[in-house]
């Protein structure tokens, strides 16, 4: 019996066990709550990683380009014309003459007839339609530049004022249009827009500005302007205007007479005068052609070529109401300057060239005499005075302007020079030092 009890006992305990293996393990219920708590959170790290993620990618973004991908900066270059020296000039026509007079036959070997063919009057308009083709190709280089001006009265009444000039095309660094205009038609200007000759209009920017000549170079934004626009305009080409004499034909374009796209026709009348202006002088064209005192535009010659910029300011009170214009090949290195945002060099005097005639008669010494010096200029503080004589620009002899601009527009602002000058003390003269320092007239 108590063997049997012994396994019976044995035998439940066993039941037990087997029992026990074979009982089912529940899964915890699912809370459906914590989950979508769960994956908000998630999500709501997502968006903030992505978002930091994307303004920093923003905010490196052009850094990176710079590093991985510089820029290379575009810069206009405008070809330079060589100015004629009068000997060469000599030596060139007596080569014509003798190659004329070898050329001449002692003896005619034959008779050339020659029949004249009397011009009717639609000869004369053929050839006036041909002119105005010139005009109006030379036309898609010009566009309207307008400069709005706006403000309070002492009312307080708001007003606004807009000013409009012709301007010139004359480059495309790639990036951006550059037109050619004068200063004052956007002096103090809140907006600039320029309005092409499809009528379209965008927003420009001052590039660069001369203070002495008043010319200034607009930038406009390629980005900003349509193919179809740029399809239809077309860059200036500068002509080498050392080569334009008495009789010229000439054409003027832009808004001679105040109205823009104007064409008028006429000769050069005078190719001899100049102006003086600080630190350089430049030529002056007079035209027989009827304009306004305000007007403005450029000179082009028969190949469509600009020869000189039509600048009013200059013209003298008996030509105010024709044409004048200043010689393109004088002022290329200033537009070349301004284009690629470059200031112009200032020194502050206004001076002529003391040539041998002039010497002689007024016992002065050759060189580059200072007529005047620019109030509170670089060259005033540098002690620079009037009838002083410049011999030298930092050790290099200059004996006209132009050597001396030459010497001066090679220059930087803020770089400093060395003038020597020759000054009178007394009945003698003395050489003088002065160390100027270049600057940049607003």
């Amino acid at each position: 019996m108590f063997m049997e009890g012994v396994f019976m006992k044995q035998q439940r305990q066993n039941e037990q066990e087997f029992a026990f293996i074979k009982e089912k393990i529940k899964d915890k219920p699912i809370n459906k709550r914590r989950l979508l708590v769960r994956a908000g959170y998630n999500i709501l790290c997502a968006i903030i990683f992505g978002a930091v993620a994307c303004v920093v990618f923003v905010w490196l973004r052009p850094y990176l380009d710079e590093w991985l991908y510089p820029k290379k900066e575009s810069t206009i270059s405008i070809p330079k014309d060589d100015a004629p020296q009068e000997e060469e000039e000599e030596a060139e026509t007596e080569k014509r003459e003798e190659e004329q007079v070898k050329e001449s036959p002692t003896e005619p070997e034959s008779q050339t007839v020659v029949v004249q063919e009397r011009l009717e009057i639609e000869d004369y308009q053929e050839l006036q339609n041909q002119l105005y083709d010139i005009g109006k190709q030379a036309n898609k280089s010009v566009v309207t530049v307008t400069g709005v001006t706006s403000g309070i009265d002492w009312f307080d009444t708001p007003y606004e004022n807009e000013n409009s000039a012709a301007g010139i095309v004359i480059g495309n660094s790639g990036q951006e249009l550059l037109i050619l205009t004068e200063k004052k038609v956007i002096a103090d200007a809140q907006e600039i827009s320029i309005t092409f000759v499809d009528d379209t209009v965008v927003s420009a920017s001052l590039k660069k500005y001369d203070g002495n000549t008043g010319i200034a170079v607009i930038s406009v934004p390629l980005e900003g302007i349509s193919e179809e626009t740029m399809n239809q305009v077309e860059v200036a080409s500068l002509g080498n205007s050392y080569i334009v004499q008495q009789g010229t034909i000439v054409l003027a374009i832009g808004s001679p007479l105040g109205a823009n796209y104007s064409i008028l026709c006429g000769t050069i009348t005078s190719s001899n005068n100049e102006v003086s202006t600080i630190d350089k002088n430049y030529t002056i064209f007079t035209t027989d052609i009827v304009g306004s005192e305000n007007g403005s535009g450029v000179l082009i010659n028969l190949k469509g070529e600009i020869i000189g910029l039509v600048l009013q300011d200059y013209s003298s009170q008996s030509d105010r109401n024709t044409i004048t214009a200043l010689s393109v090949s004088e002022l290329k290195q200033v537009i070349e300057d301004l284009s690629n945002g470059r200031d112009v060099p200032y020194v502050g005097l206004r001076l002529s060239t003391v040539t041998d005639e002039i010497a002689k008669e007024y016992s002065i010494p050759k060189g580059v005499y200072i007529k005047s010096v620019e109030l509170d200029s670089p060259a005033m503080s540098a002690g620079l005075q009037e009838a002083d004589v410049i011999l030298t620009v930092n050790g290099e002899e200059v004996k006209t302007v132009e050597q001396y601009n030459q010497k001066i527009y090679a220059l930087n602002p803020e770089d400093p020079v060395l003038i020597t000058v020759k000054r009178q003390s007394g009945e003698e003269y003395v050489d003088l030092d002065c160390i100027v320092t270049v600057g940049v007239w607003k």
